[in-house]
């Protein structure tokens, strides 16, 4: 594989995006840590440390061309050229849809979809030049479609459009790219939504536990594990897809 063990984790202050940081720096990989404030990644960065890791914190908004062409270029400056991209910053503005505001639908767009494209052709050079890359964009159920969510739902579809594509185009030259779509996975983003539905967040994950088959929710690790598989020289025959980490089937 590529000399580079140098991976880019974007949303990585909390939730999911931390536990995949965590779980790349344990397989090895020097991280840097993406989030909107460079100050958040701190508790990622030192957890990293504390493991024996190297991690690296970069302010980024996503959306922004400008300041993602910056963070990549630090990025390569201070750690090594990224060979692995995490696509995982997301945000949410869950509305019904004749509520739902035009500013509601872009910003979902601009961080999910705009976000997960602008990383990606920043870092495909250096994956190129390795001649050995992994994207792993991080999808959803939502994408089959969800109540109150036309705006998530169609990012999280379009991505895995986004991955298939990258998978075509990259594969020649030692890249992979593949999708997550989590279940319920219990983060911020979820109590946002219990709350949303004016649920105690206990009670909204026991009522989920109740409808997935292994008769839990998932938790960020989960998902970082299956990025683990993903991102490893092992995995190398596996590009394109999309896996369902829910905790049963979806599709």
């Amino acid at each position: 594989m590529a000399d580079s063990r140098v991976a880019i984790v974007t949303g990585a202050a909390r939730g999911i995006g931390a536990a995949t940081a965590k779980r790349l720096a344990e397989d090895g990989f020097a991280v840097a840590v993406i989030d909107l404030d460079e100050k958040q990644c701190a508790d990622t960065v030192s957890a990293i440390e504390a493991g024996g890791g190297t991690a690296l914190a970069v302010g980024c908004d996503v959306s922004d061309a400008g300041q993602v062409q910056a963070a990549v270029d630090r990025i390569a400056a201070e750690l090594g050229g990224p060979t692995v991209l995490v696509n995982n910053a997301g945000v949410i503005r869950d509305n019904m849809l004749f509520k739902m505001s035009e500013d509601d639908w872009d910003t979902v767009m601009n961080v999910h979809l705009r976000g997960s494209f602008l990383m990606s052709r920043a870092v495909q050079k250096h994956m190129v030049e390795a001649k050995w890359g992994r994207i792993v964009n991080l999808s959803s159920t939502s994408a089959l479609g969800n109540r109150g969510q036309a705006n998530y739902s169609t990012a999280k579809a379009g991505l895995q459009g986004l991955t298939k594509t990258l998978a075509i185009e990259l594969g020649k030259f030692g890249v992979t790219a593949n999708a997550i779509a989590p279940g319920f996975i219990a983060t911020d983003m979820t109590k946002a939504t219990a709350e949303r539905v004016g649920m105690d967040f206990e009670d909204f994950t026991k009522a989920a536990a109740g409808q997935i088959p292994v008769a839990r929710v998932g938790q960020p690790e989960d998902i970082a594990n299956t990025v683990s598989f993903f991102v490893d020289e092992r995995a190398g025959f596996v590009s394109g897809q999309v896996i369902y980490v829910a905790g049963g089937p979806k599709v």
